[in-house]
C-alpha cells in the first residue's frame, strides 16, 4: 500500500482543524477572516502542532465558513466545534489538539 507524506498507511485524522482563509473585497460589510489575520493563525498553529510532535491532526485552510462577522473563524472535526481564533487563543488550542480540554473559552456564541 502506498504511504502518505507522513509515512501512514491509512487515511484519515483524529482531529481536522479548517479555519477560514475567505477573502472579500476592500470595504465589504462583513468583512472576511482573512483580513482578520486567520490565515497567519493557521500558519501558527500548524507550525505549533508541528513542533509538538502532534502528527494526527491536520491544520488547513477552508473555503468561507459564513461567520466572517465574528471570524477569524476555525471548526473542528469530528466534534463539529466552532471556534474564534486569536493570538492568545493558539496555546489553548495546541493544549487541546493534544488531547486537552475544549478550549470552551474561545467557543464560537453565534448571537
Amino acid at each position: 500500500m502506498a504511504l502518505d507524506a507522513k509515512g501512514r498507511s491509512e487515511t484519515g485524522y483524529r482531529m481536522h482543524v479548517f479555519v477560514c482563509g475567505h477573502e472579500r473585497p476592500a470595504g465589504s460589510a462583513r468583512g472576511c477572516c482573512m483580513e482578520k489575520g486567520s490565515l497567519d493563525f493557521m500558519r501558527e498553529l500548524k507550525m505549533m502542532a508541528k513542533d509538538a510532535g502532534i502528527d494526527d491532526i491536520r491544520v488547513q485552510k477552508s473555503g468561507c465558513l459564513d461567520f466572517c462577522e465574528n471570524g477569524p473563524s476555525c471548526v473542528i472535526y469530528p466534534q463539529g466545534e466552532w471556534y474564534k481564533l486569536s493570538e492568545q487563543s493558539l496555546p489553548s488550542f495546541l493544549d487541546y489538539l493534544k488531547g486537552g480540554n475544549a478550549p470552551i473559552e474561545h467557543k464560537m456564541l453565534l448571537e
